[in-house]
């Protein structure tokens, strides 16, 4: 059993929906980002998503997008990225790391050598937004050849003649888009969320998460309970960016205001 399908097992157990905050390796430093992945298990994160910084990410909007940007400014690369799971595995062996991104970055690297180097530095799973289920035979394979989970993403638009192939092969989790559109720009309603989900799980047993859109503790808890896990992105980015000096550096709260917003989107989960 994976450490994904382990940590929703449990939870499972327990009677209650995943936390997955996400931050973008490198923003706005690599010492600053690795502090606050470090610090998000003990803040109440169950899994935790890494966003892997790429030029031209087409389906962020402005926040994700300048979080990329800062990245990438402070010498983000692909190798760097798995360096940071890599350190983080040695001080934990439980927590789920997925990364997100785009496929660009992956085919540049190799996507052999990538998915070979993700398994090998403790990554458990991808979301690549930009891969329909007909590209993915250049990453799918190695993939499942080393254990990595393929996460797919299906959005308000995609109807049940199209579940079917989108979901193949898939494991670890669902990422339902809870938006049409980019992230970080509105959020659904729970209404919304309670017609659709029913729908995904009609033709899958894999755990479901929803992200874009989700901002506050009330819409974590809500999305958790509907689903089975809520996934927090730009709302967390906003935080880090407002803590930033004129310059885009980090300021000695960055990493603390972060870490506390985790910890009560948390605390709204688990209650």
């Amino acid at each position: 059993m994976s450490r994904i399908a382990r940590r929703f097992a449990a939870l499972k157990q327990e009677g209650r929906g995943a936390l997955m905050p996400f931050l973008e390796a490198y923003d706005p430093d690599p010492a600053t980002s690795m502090a606050i992945l470090r610090g998000m298990p003990g803040a109440g994160a169950d899994l935790i998503e890494i966003g892997m910084p790429f030029s031209d990410p087409m389906a962020d909007g402005p926040t994700v997008q300048l979080a990329g940007q800062r990245a990438l400014k402070a010498g983000a690369t692909m190798a760097g990225t798995l360096a940071m799971v890599r350190d983080f595995r040695e001080e934990d062996q439980d927590t789920p790391i997925i990364l997100m991104g785009y496929l660009n970055p992956i085919i540049s690297y190799g996507p052999e050598r990538f998915c070979v180097d993700a398994a090998a530095s403790g990554v458990d799973g991808l979301i690549v937004v930009d891969m329909p289920p007909e590209e993915s035979q250049d990453v799918q394979p190695f993939a499942m050849a080393q254990g990595l989970d393929m996460i797919r993403l299906v959005a308000p638009t995609t109807d049940a003649a199209r579940l079917p192939s989108v979901l193949k092969n898939s494991s670890g989790f669902i990422y339902y888009v809870a938006i049409t559109g980019v992230t970080g720009t509105r959020s659904a309603t729970g209404d919304a969320l309670r017609a659709a989900i029913p729908l995904v799980r009609q033709h899958t047993d894999l755990p479901i998460a929803i992200g874009f859109g989700v901002r506050t503790p009330e819409q974590a808890a809500e999305a958790a309970k509907i689903a089975d896990g809520a996934v927090v992105a730009s709302a967390l980015i906003d935080k880090l960016a407002s803590t930033l000096d004129s310059e885009g550096r980090a300021t000695p709260g960055t990493v603390r205001a972060v870490l506390d917003d985790v910890r009560a989107l948390a605390e709204a989960v688990k209650a």
